[in-house]
C-alpha cells in the first residue's frame, strides 16, 4: 500500500503582493496602505482557513461574497473584503424586511410624505445602511448587541472603506473579528420569534376574507397584548394602511376594525399620533377617499384624541357649535346625546383640552348641564349628562377655574334665573369638586354649592371674588 500523502494546507496569502506595490511605486502611483503589510498577511493565512473550514457546508455553497472575502483578504486588500462582507450583510438584512413585511419595516423606516415613494424590494436600495440597521434593530430582525456591533462595522467601513482616502489601515485581527460578527450574527441568525408572529399575522390578515368571530377575535387580542409594545405599534400602522388601501377586501376592513381595538389599546401613544399625522396628511394632500376610510378606523378604535391639534381644533370647534344647535333646537333631549359623544371622542383625558377652545367647550357643556329650566327630566339630556359630567371630572385644578367663571356669563346667568336650571348647577359643580385638589379652589366651590341654590348670582358675591382672586382675574 503506497503513503497516504498530507493534503497540502490552504494557500490564502499571495507572496507576489509585494511585486504589486512595487509596480505602483515605479508607476509614481500611490503605494501605501494599498496592500496590508506582509505581518498582517500571514496572520489571515495562519487564521483564515481554519475559520472557513468549520463553517457548515449550506453557508458555503453559494457564499460568493466569501470567496470575494478570501481574494481581498489573502492578497491583502482588507478594504475590499470588509466591503465584500457589507454588501452581505446589507442584502441579508434586505431580505430579513422582506420576509418580515415591507409595508411594517417601510412603515417604521420611513416617515412624512415620502413614505409613499417606498413601496417594492426595489425602494429598499434607496435605505441607507444606518437606517436599515435602526430599523431592524427596532423590528427585533437583530438584537440590540448586534446592532451596536454593526454600527461600529459601519463607521469603519465608512471610515476607511476604498472611496474614502484616509492614513489607517485595518489590521488582520480587526478583519477576522468583523468577518466573524457578519456571518455569526447576521448571515446566520433568523429574527425573533416575536418578529416572525408580527409576521405571520400581517400575512394572514390580509388574507382572511372570513368574517372573524368572538372566539377569534378574543384569541389574536390575547396574543397581540403579549408582544411588546413596538410590535403592537408597527401592526397598528400596518393595519391602518390595510385599512385605507382603496383596493381591500370589504371583509378584510370589517375584521381590521375589530381587532383594531386591541392593537390600538396595546400600542405607544406615539404610535397613535404618528397615525394622527398620517390622517391629516391624506386630508391635506387630497387623498380623500383615504380620509374618510382613516376617519372610520379612528371611530372603530375611540382614536380621535390623538389626531393632530390642528385637525382636532377644527373639527371639535365645528361638534362644540353643533351641540349647542342641538342644545337649543327641537328635541334637544334626543339629540345632544350623540352631538355630545361625537365631541368627546375628541377628549380622553386633561391632556387632550386645545387650549383655543378649552373655555368654549367648558361653557357650552355647563349651559347643557344646568339644562333648559323644564321640569321633564329636571331640563338635562339623559344621554347627554353621561358626557357632561365626564367632562366635568376631567377638569382638575387647571381648568376648574375656567368652570366658575362661566357661570358668571350672560347666557348661563339668564338659565340661573330658574330654580330648577339652579339645582342643576348645583348638581354640576359636586360633579366638578370631586376632582379638584386644590384647597382654595375646593374652598370657593363649596361657597357656590352653599349658596348658588338660593341666588343665581352667587358669583359676583364678594366673598366668591376674593377666594378666587388668584386664579380668576374679576377687572
Amino acid at each position: 500500500m503506497s503513503a497516504l500523502v498530507p493534503k497540502p494546507p490552504m494557500q490564502l496569502v499571495d507572496p507576489q503582493a509585494q511585486i504589486v506595490v512595487d509596480f505602483l511605486r515605479s508607476m509614481g502611483l500611490p503605494h501605501d496602505n494599498i496592500i496590508a503589510a506582509q505581518d498582517q498577511r500571514s496572520i489571515i493565512g495562519q487564521n483564515l482557513p481554519a475559520y472557513i473550514e468549520g463553517l457548515p457546508k449550506e453557508v458555503k455553497q453559494d457564499a460568493r461574497y466569501l470567496s470575494k472575502f478570501v481574494v481581498g483578504a489573502g492578497f491583502g486588500l482588507f478594504d475590499y473584503s470588509l466591503n465584500a462582507i457589507w454588501n452581505e450583510v446589507v442584502l441579508d438584512l434586505h431580505k430579513k424586511a422582506i420576509a418580515y413585511g415591507l409595508e411594517i419595516f417601510y412603515n417604521a423606516a420611513v416617515g412624512g410624505k415620502a413614505r409613499e415613494f417606498y413601496q417594492t424590494e426595489d425602494d429598499l436600495r434607496s435605505i441607507k445602511d444606518a437606517v436599515l440597521l435602526d430599523t431592524c434593530r427596532k423590528l427585533e430582525l437583530i438584537s440590540e448587541t448586534t446592532h451596536k456591533k454593526l454600527k461600529h462595522i459601519l463607521d469603519m467601513r465608512n471610515d476607511i472603506g476604498i472611496s474614502h482616502p484616509t492614513n489607517y489601515t485595518i489590521n488582520a485581527f480587526e478583519l477576522l473579528g468583523w468577518l466573524t460578527t457578519c456571518i455569526q450574527d447576521v448571515l446566520n441568525d433568523r429574527p425573533t420569534p416575536a418578529a416572525l408572529q408580527v409576521q405571520a399575522f400581517i400575512q394572514n390578515l390580509k388574507q382572511h376574507t372570513q368574517p372573524l368571530d368572538t372566539t377569534n377575535v378574543a384569541n389574536i387580542a390575547q396574543k397581540i397584548n403579549a408582544l411588546a409594545s413596538h410590535h403592537c405599534g408597527n401592526i397598528l400602522r400596518t393595519m391602518f394602511g390595510i385599512y385605507v388601501a382603496p383596493d381591500t377586501d370589504p371583509q378584510v376592513r370589517k375584521n381590521i376594525s375589530l381587532l383594531a381595538v386591541s392593537v390600538w389599546a396595546a400600542s405607544s401613544d406615539d404610535a397613535k399620533y404618528a397615525l394622527g399625522l398620517t390622517l391629516e396628511g391624506y386630508n391635506t394632500n387630497l387623498y380623500q377617499d383615504k380620509y374618510v376610510l382613516g376617519e372610520q378606523f379612528f371611530q372603530s378604535v375611540k382614536g380621535n384624541a390623538f389626531r393632530s391639534n390642528a385637525e382636532r381644533g377644527i373639527i371639535v370647534d365645528g361638534l362644540i357649535d353643533e351641540l349647542l344647535a342641538k342644545h337649543n333646537g327641537w328635541d334637544n333631549f334626543h339629540h345632544e346625546g350623540p352631538a355630545a359623544d361625537a365631541v368627546m371622542s375628541f377628549i380622553n383625558h386633561q391632556q387632550d383640552f386645545l387650549p383655543n377652545f378649552a373655555f368654549k367647550l367648558i361653557k357650552v357643556f355647563l349651559l347643557c348641564r344646568i339644562g333648559r329650566g323644564i321640569p321633564y327630566n329636571s331640563g338635562v339630556s339623559p344621554r347627554g349628562r353621561v358626557y357632561y359630567d365626564r367632562l366635568l371630572t376631567l377638569l382638575g385644578d387647571q381648568y376648574a377655574p375656567m368652570a366658575l367663571v362661566a357661570l358668571s356669563h350672560y347666557e348661563i346667568q339668564t338659565q340661573l334665573d330658574k330654580e330648577i336650571c339652579r339645582q342643576q348647577a348645583v348638581a354640576a359643580l359636586q360633579v366638578l369638586k370631586t376632582t379638584v385638589v386644590n384647597a382654595r379652589l375646593v374652598e370657593a366651590i363649596d361657597f357656590l354649592l352653599a349658596h348658588l341654590f338660593a341666588n343665581g348670582k352667587a358669583v359676583f358675591d364678594t366673598r366668591f371674588k376674593a377666594l378666587t382672586a388668584g386664579y380668576i382675574n374679576w377687572t
